[in-house]
């Protein structure tokens, strides 16, 4: 396979010398570090990557190809995807083609033949920041002027850019589409009422895994775009709301927002990621950007109800301000141990809990798992009132 001569430029004026591995092109993006041994392909496709070029920090990628059965979404969703070294010839029973023909496919870049390890500590020293990739422009001046010409992660509105544009619903493991009368309907969308919790999911950029776990919970799941309004949500008449993971910051998200706001209260709410901190901004918390984030499966955190301690999947670059949810009568029930940041909480009227981390994982522990229970187990004690 031949490799192309690229440079990557951030903005601070670092530049690496790297190669391509799946043809020539340039992107731009923030660059960001994930510290997964495994579980690449579902790094690519998840959608809070949108406007991202990830660094994995294992150093070997692509050893076990790829195949249709592991993707968090519809496509490829990261701009670019940088690796130590990547492996030509993929060796797994379930593989069905090479990274580099998958990342091809839909024209990501795959970049490799530099230091990965330097790039991640610099991050970790600097911060995340834009940066730029091509195989066409060499010059590192020119370079990292591009860098610093794109616009940055905080103020932007990623979710528009990920999230379904008509509802669907979820059936035995894969979107199943729903004819136009019926999303009209209001409740008469639910063909298992009274058997399985009728949950209406938002998608601010979720993943499959989430939806899965779900259904294997015992959920019917109706699948609406970000912009939903509360009054058409009201209209499903559902068991419970699940506010989804998703891309960049949550701030510039006021339709989300303003809707949840409005919704809390009505039923039972379960929040991860992204829709963590919409439920944070919704109860009138605030939120800031991190230095490089949290992405990987390997985090920490500590369940301060059970003083017990959870290997967590994360991937984020925001989060709640610990401080600005004080007097919302709320209750932490979970810490980062790396930094101690806000990791989840529980209202103490209202039936709606959230975490910041990823409990279906896909890549990652499976620790958290338990809180799709409990989602149901809260939709159920409403139910019996």
């Amino acid at each position: 396979m031949e490799r192309i001569q690229a440079l990557l430029a951030l903005e601070d004026g670092r530049t690496f010398p790297c190669k391509s591995f799946t043809g020539k092109g340039e992107t731009s993006g923030e660059v960001v570090f994930n510290t997964s041994m495994s579980g690449y392909q579902e790094v690519l496709t998840d959608p809070s990557y949108r406007g991202q070029m990830v660094t994995m920090t294992y150093p070997l990628i692509g050893n076990y190809g790829v195949n249709p059965e592991d993707v968090e979404s519809d496509r490829i969703q990261v701009a670019a995807f940088l690796v130590k070294e990547y492996q030509e010839f993929p060796s797994n029973f379930r593989s069905t083609e090479s990274l580099a023909v998958y990342l091809k496919k839909e024209g990501v870049l795959g970049i490799e033949g530099f230091d990965t390890r330097a790039l991640t500590r610099h991050i970790r020293k600097a911060g995340a920041m834009r940066a730029y990739i091509s195989t066409y422009d060499l010059e590192p001046d020119s370079l990292v002027e591009k860098a610093r010409a794109i616009p940055g992660m905080e103020g932007q509105d990623l979710v528009k850019e990920v999230s379904t544009t008509v509802p669907y619903l979820w059936e035995n493991g894969k979107p199943a589409p729903i004819e136009k009368n019926k999303i009209e309907s209001g409740s008469d969308i639910w063909q298992s009422r009274g058997k399985k919790h009728a949950v209406v999911a938002f998608d601010f950029g979720i993943k499959y895994n989430i939806l899965r776990c779900l259904e294997n919970t015992g959920c019917e799941i109706l699948v609406v775009p970000a912009i939903f309004s509360p009054e058409q949500i009201k209209s499903y008449k559902p068991d419970g709301i699940f506010l989804s993971n998703g891309p960049g910051d949550p701030e510039p998200l006021t339709y989300a927002i303003d809707t949840i706001k409005e919704l809390i209260g009505f039923c039972p709410m379960f929040g991860i990621c992204l829709g963590n901190q919409i439920l944070g901004l919704a109860l009138g918390g605030k939120t800031f950007k991190l230095k490089f984030g949290h992405r990987g499966s390997n985090q920490p955190v500590k369940n301060l109800l059970t003083g017990k301690v959870e290997i967590t999947s994360q991937n984020h670059g925001f989060a709640v301000d610990t401080g600005s949810m004080e007097g919302k009568n709320i209750e932490v029930t979970h810490m980062n141990l790396n930094d101690n940041t806000f990791e989840g909480f529980q209202h103490r009227e209202y039936p709606l809990f959230a975490v910041q981390y990823h409990p279906e994982a896909s890549p990652g522990p499976h620790d958290a798992g338990y809180l799709f229970n409990n989602f149901k187990e809260m939709m159920s004690k409403r139910h019996a009132v």
